[in-house]
């Protein structure tokens, strides 16, 4: 089956950096636009980072210019490195997998989530 499992989070200091994984299995990697989404508690899951297929990269506002998204599809693994992290940027981190190039579809598969915690 389909699985999707994050990895690297941890806790950081403000103005720190971390690099998130996300390992693929079970799907064929290159079909897949790949992206990273957050949430936090009583907030709604909201979309960071998107690569598609063919290396076209999609951020949020918040993140541009802190966040890079990143695939290697040998590896079949996506990457959020995460630099000059915010108090704000703490939160749990999804991957998520969509097939197709219409990115307003919803997402096909998910990954479990993992916890960043940023210190200010």
């Amino acid at each position: 089956q389909v699985q999707l499992v994050e990895s690297g989070g941890g806790l950081v200091q403000a103005g720190g950096s971390l690099r998130l994984s996300c390992a693929a299995s079970g799907l064929t990697f290159n079909w897949y636009a790949m992206g990273w989404f957050r949430q936090t508690p009583g907030h709604e899951r909201e979309s960071v980072a998107r690569i598609s297929q063919g290396g076209m990269t999609y951020y949020a506002d918040s993140v541009k210019g802190r966040f890079t998204i990143s695939r290697d599809d040998a590896k079949k693994t996506v990457y959020l490195q995460m630099n000059s992290l915010k108090y704000e940027d703490t939160a749990v981190y999804y991957c998520a997998a969509q097939i197709g190039s219409n990115q307003n579809r919803e997402y096909d598969y998910w990954g479990q989530g993992t916890q960043v915690t940023v210190s200010s």
